[in-house]
């Protein structure tokens, strides 16, 4: 009788670590379909502020109630590659026009071109005039030179609801929150 109660815990200890470990399971594969983008980012587009190899986490939930805000770093599928996730940075809105000139980039008929402090080596030459369609975004990595974005894609343009979270930090190698910079 008392070998009956032993395997009878024993069962009941198996089962519940089973239901613990199932729980942590389910949740963690929820959290990352519907909360968050955990992503390594493969090429060195994004230097300096995002390295080859560098574990980045991105936020689902950013444009539930706002869409993508200029200079907001972004997780989307390639326009010309769907299987590809991409990261870069918002440039051009809906409805804007962008224009770059001797590696400055303009925004609509500005005469100023935007700020570009984040960006790490330049971009030579011109591209543009781009016209960014309703409901879509042009991107630019922060290394131009070595960026392929909005200015190479044989579609230019990101939809909105196809960015998959806005780049929240950088957790290996080392912590580092990516602010709109």
């Amino acid at each position: 009788m008392e070998e009956l109660n032993v395997r009878k815990e024993l069962m009941d200890e198996v089962i519940s670590w089973g239901k613990t470990i199932l729980f942590a399971l389910i949740f963690t594969l929820a959290f990352n379909r519907l909360i968050i983008v955990n992503a390594t980012v493969p090429t060195g587009s994004m230097e300096s502020t995002i390295r080859p190899n560098d574990r980045i986490i991105a936020n689902r939930l950013s444009y539930t109630f706002s869409p993508p805000d200029r200079y907001d770093i972004i997780v989307f599928p390639s326009p010309d590659d769907p299987t590809t996730l991409n990261v870069k940075r918002v440039i051009g809105l809906p409805g804007e026009t962008v224009n770059i000139v001797d590696g400055r980039v303009f925004i609509n008929d500005a005469t100023f071109a935007l700020r570009d402090d984040f960006v790490y080596g330049g971009i030579v030459g011109n591209f543009g005039p781009f016209y960014v369609p309703y409901d879509h975004l042009f991107v630019l990595g922060d290394f131009r030179t070595n960026s392929v974005d909005s200015r190479s894609w044989e579609n230019p343009f990101v939809q909105q609801g196809s960015v998959l979270g806005r780049v929240v930090f950088r957790y290996f190698p080392g912590f580092r929150i990516l602010r709109n910079t």
